[in-house]
């Protein structure tokens, strides 16, 4: 072909320099090679739709217009060790360069109304409200476990204990099921659909507050052990089914552009907001603990139910739908076969891996231990301090006997404000992404984080035992301490999580999420771990 227009090329033009013809073979020898490129493309294409052979025929300049306008999105998304079936041939708007790119050959909808953006804010919201409600009723756990009848003291040693020990108790019964659910949904991936796995853990979740709810007006005092039982085994069953939904929704994100991941992250801390506000509010009016309570438990069980029926009203989205229709399965081939000429020379999976149902995790680590080392080190540092540290910061006017010094200062301090300068952190990023996944400033910002460690220590914390020093001798600072703690927090964290499951390819995004929460989870334990050392040393 490109000798043919060559001779008549000459033919026609005999007068024009030898130059400005070989720049217009070489012309021709590009766009032939396009043609080319963009004809094998088309048949891999229909192949994967089950077109071959339909006798369908396509104009040769829309060929020409894929193999030039895609090969962008092919080289970008063909530099994993995980190659897919068919690529991307088109641009995401809503995208951040390199990371989001839509389906093959349909065209994106837009969100309506932020329809979507918005259930996956009140997902969120549902993914930590119920447990931080659980958490947070320290005086209602106090009154259970307990005589209700005779609130005073005279337990025997066995109930002392379980007074003295109940918050370690709950930590180790919501951190070690976390991590093992995380490690089964990773398992469960591709075996059960994320809309099972999403229903089925909101349905128990919702179930465990009904039964909760309903023993908040039971008296449980001549039965204390029992119901210190059920509780242990009601968080169990709470943080496992809430980590399975939360990472299920968050894998399930990294399908759909960024700025519905940014929407889940932003929800879980206004979860969090919620929490701390009610915590106050009944400090203030509430006088009977167990009503209080209720009100608490009854908000997570209707909020719940309403996940559910947001969950399900979802996929009805024009806009929902497009980013959660099936995906291809990645192709995989052994050292003998050859790859297909139309995708780039790069590491493919490990042979031997093909049809299996448990996602390859190597190439998942691989492409996201930078990432994941961020994660792991922001929730270590995060834990370390709040709330250990935190909520032993007390007021230096402590003894003008003021409640905003008192029964208010820790509340406020430590727990609405940090949770609201994390919801604004994670915000943010909704309007701004920077650093990107592969700059060096953003592992240097995580890592600077560790300085907030010693700012906090030298606060007024009380008591004191080694360290009788107090720094930071105002009411001022342990305030921007937990601004910035909560700020850096949310917004570092939420661009890493983000990100994650951006740098693979989308059949692997969802597996890549849960692999995102198990870094997250790690640091968490760490922090948590490291957190009664500190305490020990001050």
């Amino acid at each position: 072909m490109p000798g043919t227009i060559s001779r008549l090329f000459s033919s026609c033009f005999p007068t024009l320099a030898v130059a400005s013809q070989s720049k217009f073979m070489a012309i021709v020898k590009k766009a032939s090679l396009a043609l080319h490129m963009g004809q094998s493309r088309l048949r891999g294409w229909q192949r994967a739709q089950g077109l071959a052979g339909s006798g369908c025929q396509q104009p040769r300049t829309f060929i020409a217009f894929v193999a030039l306008g895609s090969e962008d999105a092919v080289l970008h998304s063909s530099n994993s060790t995980y190659t897919p079936v068919s690529g991307s041939l088109g641009a995401d708007p809503e995208a951040l360069p390199g990371l989001d790119c839509p389906g093959p050959g349909l065209p994106r909808p837009q969100d309506r109304f932020n329809g979507a953006y918005i259930i996956f804010f009140c997902l969120g919201i549902g993914s930590l409200l119920p447990w931080n409600f659980f958490v947070t009723a320290k005086e209602y756990w106090a009154f259970k476990l307990r005589n209700c009848s005779s609130p005073a003291t005279g337990n025997s040693p066995e109930d002392t204990d379980i007074m003295n020990y109940f918050e370690s108790y709950l930590a180790v019964a919501s951190t070690v099921p976390a991590l093992l659910c995380l490690v089964v949904n990773f398992l469960l991936v591709n075996r059960i659909p994320v809309r099972v796995r999403v229903l089925a853990s909101l349905t128990v979740t919702l179930a465990i507050f009904v039964v909760m709810t309903v023993l908040v007006k039971v008296d449980t005092s001549s039965w204390r052990h029992g119901f210190f039982a059920i509780t242990i085994v009601c968080m169990v069953i709470v943080s496992g089914s809430s980590t399975i939904f939360s990472s299920s929704v968050y894998g399930l994100t990294g399908t759909f552009p960024m700025r519905n991941a940014q929407a889940l992250m932003s929800g879980g801390a206004m979860g969090g907001t919620i929490s701390a506000v009610a915590s106050l509010v009944d400090l203030a009016a509430s006088r009977d603990v167990t009503d209080s309570t209720l009100a608490f438990f009854l908000t997570a069980a209707a909020f719940l139910g309403l996940c559910l029926g947001l969950y399900l009203l979802l996929p009805r989205l024009e806009y929902s739908r497009y980013y959660m229709r099936p995906i291809c399965p990645a192709r995989v081939f052994s050292g003998e076969e050859a790859a297909p000429q139309d995708t780039c020379s790069t590491p493919l999976v490990a042979p031997g891996s093909s049809g299996s149902h448990m996602p390859p995790l190597r190439p998942i680590l691989k492409k996201t231990g930078g990432l994941g080392f961020c994660v792991l080190y922001l929730f270590l540092i995060t834990s370390l301090i709040f709330p250990a540290v935190c909520t032993n910061i007390e007021s230096l006017h402590k003894d003008s006997g003021s409640p905003w010094t008192t029964t208010f200062f820790v509340p406020l301090t430590t727990f609405l404000l940090y949770n609201f300068a994390d919801l604004c952190g994670r915000q943010i990023t909704a309007w701004v992404q920077v650093p990107g996944p592969k700059s060096k400033v953003l592992p240097g910002l995580v890592l600077l984080r560790s300085c907030l460690v010693p700012l906090f220590v030298f606060c007024n914390y009380q008591p004191r035992v080694r360290l009788a020093t107090v720094v930071f001798r105002s009411d001022v600072y342990p305030v921007l301490f937990t601004c910035l703690l909560g700020l850096s927090n949310g917004y570092l964290s939420t661009l890493a999580l983000v990100y994650g499951p951006k740098i693979v390819p989308r059949e692997l995004a969802e597996a890549t999420g849960v692999v995102m929460s198990f870094y997250m989870s790690i640091g968490l334990v760490l922090g948590s771990a490291c957190s009664a050392l500190l305490v020990h040393l001050i």
